[in-house]
């Protein structure tokens, strides 16, 4: 039973981390917004993290983890590359809140901070490279043209989304982000066979 307390106070102290910091970034992350988030004293959050640092590494940790397997999901299922890549990019998103990851590029002390840097790197870098074995496989198979460079084209995928967000965002609207998507599967349109 005190264990299952003890899971459940860490639990939420990384939760209400993660929604901070996708709402607010690192710097507006407060101890005492996390604390008072989860409802959890401050010598709970001490007893589990050793600081800030500490559990904002663990809650940037399971977003990448959780962003990943998502992706996974997706690319994973039935039906051609394209099909795969093009039910990634459609899924159901929160486009006005942006990437949780993504957003944490445009905070200047988590770039700083080469730990805490790290997952977000790691991420984008698993993301390129799945998606580019994804297009590996589809160009592989002959549903894309062998012209096709899966790293490049992987790197743009991903460079659209993000940008999708960031256009989305700066219009109040989830119509930029809709648009950026249909403009990359449409070049990928352009190289299926």
């Amino acid at each position: 039973m005190y264990t299952d307390s003890v899971t459940y106070t860490a639990d939420r102290l990384i939760e209400s981390t993660r929604e901070l910091l996708w709402e607010r970034g690192y710097v507006g992350t407060s101890p005492k917004a996390i604390q008072q988030r989860a409802g959890v004293g401050q010598g709970s959050m001490y007893h589990h993290f050793d600081g800030k640092p500490d559990l904002a590494l663990a809650a940037i940790s399971r977003t990448a983890e959780e962003m990943l397997a998502a992706a996974e999901g997706q690319f994973t299922a039935p039906g051609t590359s394209v099909e795969r890549i093009a039910a990634y990019l459609r899924r159901e998103r929160d486009v006005l809140k942006g990437c949780p990851i993504g957003r944490l590029t445009q905070d200047p002390d988590v770039m700083a901070d080469p730990v805490l840097r790290r997952p977000v790197e790691q991420t984008f870098t698993a993301m390129r490279g799945r998606l580019a074995e994804v297009l590996a496989e589809g160009r592989d198979r002959g549903e894309l043209t062998d012209t096709l460079d899966p790293a490049a084209t992987a790197s743009t995928i991903v460079a659209v989304l993000q940008g999708g967000y960031v256009l989305a965002r700066a219009a109040d609207s989830t119509a930029p982000f809709d648009q950026a998507v249909d403009g990359v599967l449409g070049l990928l349109a352009a190289q299926t066979r």
